[in-house]
C-alpha cells in the first residue's frame, strides 16, 4: 500500500522504558517501532511528536495536535482519550536511600513522608487517588523526580521500576524496594470521538499480540535500552 498522509503519533520521552532520545537525537524505543508497525500498516508515514511528559500528551489531547498516543491506562485520561487493550505492563515503586528504614511501599503513606513524582505521570495519578497521609511533590517530568531526589529534595522517588533501578546502580547510595504500589497498564490510544481509527488499533494490536509481533518488538528494544 502506498503512503497516502502523515500519521502524528505523540511519543512520551518520560518514561525512559518505552521511549528514549537516541545519540543523534531522534526518538527510539518500544512506542517509536510500534509508531511506525501501524502506519505502515495503514499506509501512512510516522509523524513523531515527542513529549517530555505524559501530562502534556494529555493536555494536547483534544487540540489536533497528535492522531495516536502510547500512554498508561488511567480513570480520569479516559473521560477524553479511548484506550485499547494494553500491550505491556510495567511496575510502579520508589527509589530511596540505602540507609533508610523503608522496605516496602506499604510504609509510604505517612505523615510527613514527601514522595516525588512526575506531575500528571500514572503513577502520580495512581497516588493522588490511594494516598490518604504523605504529599505528594510533583516536578516536571519523571526524570526530573529522580534528579530532585538526587539533589536532596523529597523523602523518596516514584517511577517505574526499570528507571529507578538503573538510577540506583549508577549512584551510590540509594536502593529500589522490592515491591510495587502498583502495576501501570500501557496502551495504544486516541482522543474520543474517533471511533474508526480506535477500532483499527484494537485489531490491529489484538493480531500482533496473537502473533508475537508485539512482544517481539518489546524483547528487542528492552534489550537494547
Amino acid at each position: 500500500m502506498s503512503v497516502t498522509k502523515n500519521l502524528r503519533f505523540a511519543i512520551n520521552l518520560g518514561n525512559a522504558v518505552l521511549a528514549r532520545e537516541l545519540p543523534d537525537g531522534s526518538p527510539g524505543g518500544i512506542t517509536v517501532q510500534l509508531a511506525h508497525k501501524i502506519a505502515a500498516e495503514l499506509g501512512c508515514s510516522a509523524q513523531l511528536k515527542t513529549y517530555p511528559a505524559a501530562g502534556k500528551v494529555v493536555e494536547d489531547a483534544q487540540k489536533d495536535y497528535w492522531d495516536i498516543a502510547f500512554l498508561a491506562v488511567d480513570p480520569q485520561r479516559e473521560t477524553i482519550l479511548q484506550f485499547t487493550q494494553p500491550y505491556i505492563t510495567i511496575q510502579g515503586t520508589v527509589l530511596v536511600h540505602e540507609g533508610s528504614s523503608w522496605q516496602s511501599v506499604e510504609q509510604m503513606d505517612k505523615p510527613g513522608v514527601v514522595i516525588n513524582v512526575g506531575k500528571g505521570a500514572a503513577y502520580d495519578l495512581h497516588l493522588t487517588r490511594h494516598l490518604q497521609h504523605a504529599t505528594l511533590n510533583r516536578l516536571a517530568s519523571s526524570q526530573a523526580a529522580i534528579d530532585a531526589f538526587l539533589q536532596g529534595e523529597g523523602d523518596m522517588a516514584a517511577g517505574i521500576r526499570q528507571p529507578l533501578e538503573r538510577t540506583s546502580a549508577a549512584h551510590s547510595g540509594y536502593r529500589v524496594l522490592p515491591d510495587n504500589f502498583g502495576q501501570i497498564h500501557q496502551a495504544i490510544c486516541v482522543p474520543r470521538g474517533n471511533e474508526q481509527r480506535y477500532h483499527q488499533l484494537v485489531e490491529m494490536l489484538t493480531r500482533w499480540q496473537v502473533d508475537g509481533a508485539v512482544q517481539g518488538i518489546i524483547d528487542r528494544e528492552l534489550a537494547m535500552a
